[in-house]
C-alpha cells in the first residue's frame, strides 16, 4: 500500500497565516493538519467564549481556508484541525457557511465530547484529550474537512492513519509509529530547523524561512520526515530528536489510543530532508484520559525598575523595603508578592542599557483592585523619593486576570466521543477495551563510562543540543548528543545532581532523569518550576522555552577529545 503523506501547516493559534497554502501548493499531500491548541490556548478561547458564546474557536483558520478551501477540494486534500477549540460545533457550521458562500462542494464533519466543564464547578474550560477514532470515522465516512475540539496533537495524524490503513485499535505498535510522527510533526516548524540548538552550523539563509514538516507513512506505522522540495530548513536527525524530546517525560508517551514507547524509536538518515522513523513499539493506553483544566486565578500586575550603575544590590534593596511597606499599608495589600533581580548590568558599560539592572515586582490577588492602584500607586509616588537614578519600564496598569491550568483524571467512558458526520449522522467511538497501568520503566544499562583523559572547562552546548518545554506546572530539558562517544560521557556526567548544579532554580525541586538510548538522548522532568502553569505566568520563562539554553550555556569539565 502507497504511503500516506500528512503534512502540517499550523503549530499553534497565530503560526504563519500562509502556511496552508505553501504546503498545498508545495508538492503533493494527502491530508494537510493544522495545530491550533495548546494548554493557554484554550483559556484564551474560554475567555473569548464568555464575551461571545458562538465564539471559543480559532477564527484565523476560517481566514486560512477562504483562502485555500478550493486549492485542497481541487487537489484532493483533506483537512484534518483541532481549530474548533471549546466549539468544533460551531466552526464546522461556520465552515460550511464560508463553503457555501464560495461555491465549494465539501463535506464538513466534526468531533465532540470531550468537553467536561460541567463536571467542574469552577472551570472556565475542562475538556478531555481525545484520541484518533473519531477523526478516523469521520474520513471514513467521506470528509473533506474534520474539526476536532481538545484531541491530542498526535491524533490529527493517528486519525487519518487508521482510515487510510485500516488498522484495528489493538495494532500498537503501528498505532504508536502514527503517534511518534504525530509528535514529530505537532509544532510545525521546530522539526525543520526552527528553534534549533545548532542552527549557527546551517547558513542563515537556510533556517531564515524554514517549511512546514510532513511525513510520509507508511502501513507497518514507520515513516519518514521531510518536506516539501525548495522549502526553507532543514530536517536532519538532529532537528526529528530535539522535536521527539519538546515536552515529553520518559519512555512512555501516553496517549488515550496507545502508549508509544519513546526508547525504542531509531532514527536514521535517508537522504537529503529525510529522515527515516522505525521501530516503534507500542502498549495499550492507561486506564484513564487526561482532563486539562484552566480557570481563572485572580488578577496580576507588575512594574520593573531600572537600577543603573553602582550599588546595584543595595538600590535593589532600597526600593524592595520602600515598595513593601507601602503595599503592606494598603487598604487592600495583594496577597502574593514576589520580586526578581536581573543583573543585565556589566561594569564600566559603554551604554546606559548595559550598566543597567532589572528589578521586576510581580503582585497577584484574587481581587483586580489589589494590584491596581495598590502598586500603581506605591510605585508612582517614589519617582522623586528613591535610589538614585530612579525610573522604571512602564507604570504599572490596573492589573489583568491570569489563568491556572491544572489536570485531572477520567475513565475513558466518562466521555462521549462520537463523530458528526456532514449530514449529521452521529456516530459513537467506543472507549478503549484494553488498558495498561503506566508502570516506570526500569532504566536501561549505562554505556561503558568513558576513558579517562583531560578535560576543559567549556559550556556543555558546544557537545550537546537541548530543547524544553512545558507540561502544566513541570517542565521538560531533554539533552542528546550526536556521537557515540559524546553518549557515554553525557551519561555518566548529566545525572541529576550535576543538572540541579547547573541550574540553581531547580533546587529543592524534584527533578526525574529519564534515559534514552536509542535517541543518544536525557530528558530531565523539573515538577513545580513553573507553579500554576504557562497562564500564571509564575517566572521570567513561564514555559520554560529558553531552559534548555540556559543549561548549554552552563560550563563544566568536558573531555578535550569532544571539543
Amino acid at each position: 500500500m502507497r504511503p500516506l503523506r500528512i503534512g502540517n501547516a499550523s503549530g499553534f493559534y497565530g503560526d504563519r497565516f500562509d502556511a496552508l497554502r505553501e504546503m498545498l501548493t508545495g508538492g503533493p499531500l494527502d491530508v494537510v493538519t493544522g495545530d491550533y491548541l495548546a494548554e493557554l490556548t484554550m483559556l484564551i478561547l474560554g475567555r473569548d467564549r464568555l464575551k461571545n458564546p458562538a465564539g471559543g474557536y480559532a477564527r484565523t483558520f476560517l481566514g486560512q481556508l477562504e483562502e485555500c478551501l478550493g486549492l485542497a477540494r481541487e487537489r484532493g486534500v483533506r483537512i484534518v484541525t483541532n481549530a474548533g477549540g471549546l466549539n468544533p460545533a460551531g466552526l464546522a457550521d461556520a465552515v460550511r457557511e464560508l463553503a457555501d458562500r464560495l461555491g465549494i462542494p465539501v463535506r464538513v464533519a466534526h468531533v465532540e465530547g470531550d468537553d467536561l466543564t460541567a463536571s467542574y464547578p469552577g472551570a472556565l474550560a475542562a475538556h478531555a484529550y481525545l484520541g484518533g477514532h473519531g477523526i478516523a470515522a469521520c474520513l471514513r465516512e467521506g470528509a473533506d474537512v474534520v474539526v476536532t475540539g481538545r484531541v491530542t496533537d498526535a491524533a490529527l495524524v493517528t486519525g487519518p492513519a487508521v482510515a487510510h490503513f485500516g488498522w484495528t485499535a489493538d495494532q500498537y505498535d503501528r498505532l504508536a509509529g502514527a503517534v511518534v510522527a504525530g509528535h514529530i510533526l505537532e509544532c510545525g516548524t521546530q522539526a525543520t530547523g526552527g528553534n534549533y540548538a545548532f542552527f549557527t552550523e546551517h547558513a542563515p539563509a537556510t533556517l531564515r524561512r524554514p517549511g512546514f514538516p510532513l511525513a510520509e507513512l507508511h502501513e507497518d506505522g514507520s515513516s519518514v520526515i521531510t518536506k516539501h522540495d525548495g522549502t526553507g530548513g532543514v530536517v536532519d536527525v538532529g532537528t526529528v530528536t530535539a522535536q521527539l524530546l519538546y515536552e515529553t517525560a520518559g519512555a512512555r508517551y501516553a496517549g488515550p489510543d496507545v502508549t508509544a514507547r519513546l526508547d525504542t524509536v531509531r532514527l536514521t538518515r535517508e537522504g537529503p530532508d529525510r529522515v527515516r522513523v522505525e521501530g516503534v513499539r507500542g502498549q495499550a493506553p492507561p486506564p484513564t484520559l487526561k482532563v486539562g483544566l484552566n480557570r481563572l486565578g485572580g488578577f496580576r500586575n507588575e512594574v520593573t525598575f531600572v537600577l543603573t550603575g553602582l550599588d546595584i544590590e543595595a538600590k535593589a534593596a532600597f526600593v524592595k523595603a520602600q515598595m513593601e511597606a507601602a503595599l503592606e499599608a494598603a487598604k487592600s495589600p495583594p496577597a502574593q508578592v514576589r520580586w526578581d533581580l536581573a543583573r543585565t548590568d556589566h561594569p564600566d558599560a559603554p551604554t546606559e542599557e548595559t550598566a543597567s539592572a532589572l528589578l521586576r515586582l510581580v503582585v497577584r490577588d484574587p481581587a483586580q483592585e489589589a494590584v491596581g492602584r495598590a502598586l500603581s500607586g506605591a510605585a508612582v509616588e517614589l519617582a522623586l523619593a528613591s535610589y538614585p537614578g530612579f525610573h522604571v519600564i512602564a507604570p504599572p496598569g490596573k492589573g489583568s486576570p491570569y489563568g491556572v491550568f491544572e489536570t485531572a483524571l477520567v475513565e475513558h467512558d466518562a466521555v462521549d466521543h462520537v463523530a458528526v458526520l456532514h449530514d449529521g449522522r452521529r456516530i459513537p467511538v467506543c472507549p478503549a477495551h484494553d488498558t495498561r497501568v503506566l508502570d516506570d520503566v526500569p532504566e536501561p544499562a549505562p554505556p561503558a563510562p568513558p576513558p579517562p583523559g583531560p578535560t576543559r572547562r567549556a559550556p556543555l552546548g558546544l557537545v550537546a543540543g537541548a530543547r524544553s518545554g512545558d507540561k502544566g506546572g513541570d517542565a521538560n530539558v531533554g539533552v542528546w548528543v550526536r556521537t557515540g562517544a559524546a553518549w557515554r560521557w553525557l551519561a555518566h556526567t548529566l545525572t541529576v545532581d550535576r543538572f540541579r548544579a547547573l541550574l540553581p532554580e531547580t533546587a529543592g525541586l524534584p527533578v526525574v532523569r529519564h534515559v534514552l538510548p536509542n535517541l543518544r538522548a536525557l530528558n530531565f522532568v523539573v515538577e513545580g518550576l513553573l507553579g500554576e502553569g504557562v497562564a500564571a505566568q509564575h517566572r521570567f520563562d513561564p514555559q520554560a522555552k529558553g531552559l534548555g539554553e540556559w543549561l548549554r550555556a552552563r560550563h563544566l569539565d568536558i573531555p578535550e577529545d569532544l571539543l
